[in-house]
């Protein structure tokens, strides 16, 4: 049912899928106050990222294991960029692809395609462990990382299970260009001009923190996180909340940790309570 967020300001810090999440909640009447956590760049230096494309055509991987929704887009617009990007879709074609939640499922249809797994926790670990089931004695693995990681355990741990790993990081994250917007979003809601503040990742919370701390304005977050409901996209982000002793106010039922379910969530939980534009 449509305008059910009518007049209700939303903040969501999402970067990589932000326009989708920002036209899901204006769908349903929200006033959206964006804040990217941070600025995405290809990366720096293309060749790496050239090469390991060339290498998945020449050498049709076995097995791919997508992280992020965005980097697989990054990857189809370099592909796109040489010229080969029929022929890198027939190349993921043949492998069984593994995907980190639902994100690189959604990007991995955006070109035809399906992963045939996906992680019950959208996590390196959670990587791990359902990988942990599957023999990859002599396999050849494409990886693709996301930056801010260190994925060196990951790594080792295919590695241990005989997999060849070829791993790929297609872009890179600039967070200093976005923490002026970050500190604004912080007063905001220490002045109570925001009815929620939707994390749809663990690494929004801790980014967070980590400016407010960089600008000296922990204690206007924490006023602001007491004022604002915090909706959480699943139990990820609330262990994330938790570990800075917060709790999630909002959350969508259990297993269904996506954009939408959690702006159901929002909506119910909202409608309690008139937006703070109209008390």
């Amino acid at each position: 049912m449509p305008d059910r967020l009518n007049g209700y300001r939303i903040l969501i810090l999402e970067t990589r899928e932000e326009a989708q999440f920002s036209r899901l909640l204006a769908e349903q009447g929200a006033d959206v106050v964006q804040c990217p956590m941070f600025t995405i760049h290809d990366a720096p230096d293309p060749a790496p990222v050239e090469a390991w494309i060339r290498r998945a055509i020449a050498r049709p991987l076995d097995d791919l294991v997508l992280t992020t929704g965005e980097g697989l887009r990054r990857l189809m617009k370099v592909a796109t960029r040489l010229g080969i990007e029929k022929d890198f879709i027939g190349a993921l074609a043949s492998a069984q692809k593994f995907a980190r939640g639902p994100k690189p499922g959604r990007a991995l249809r955006e070109i035809g395609l399906e992963p045939q797994a996906t992680t019950e926790k959208p996590t390196s670990e959670g990587i791990a462990e359902m990988l942990s089931r599957i023999d990859l004695h002599g396999h050849r693995l494409g990886l693709q990382l996301y930056p801010d990681r260190d994925h060196g355990a990951l790594i080792s741990k295919l590695a241990a299970q005989g997999a060849d790993v070829d791993a790929v990081l297609p872009y890179v994250y600039d967070a200093k260009a976005a923490d002026a917007n970050i500190v604004t979003a912080i007063e905001a809601m220490a002045k109570g001009q925001i009815d929620a503040i939707a994390l749809t990742s663990s690494g929004q919370a801790r980014r967070l923190f980590e400016v407010a701390a960089a600008h000296g304005c922990e204690a206007r977050l924490r006023e602001g996180l007491e004022k604002t409901p915090i909706a959480s996209v699943g139990p990820v982000v609330s262990e994330e909340l938790t570990s800075h002793g917060l709790r999630a106010a909002i959350s969508p039922a259990e297993g269904a940790y996506f954009m939408k379910p959690l702006i159901s969530a929002m909506a119910a939980a909202l409608s309690k309570n008139p937006p703070r534009a109209a008390r």
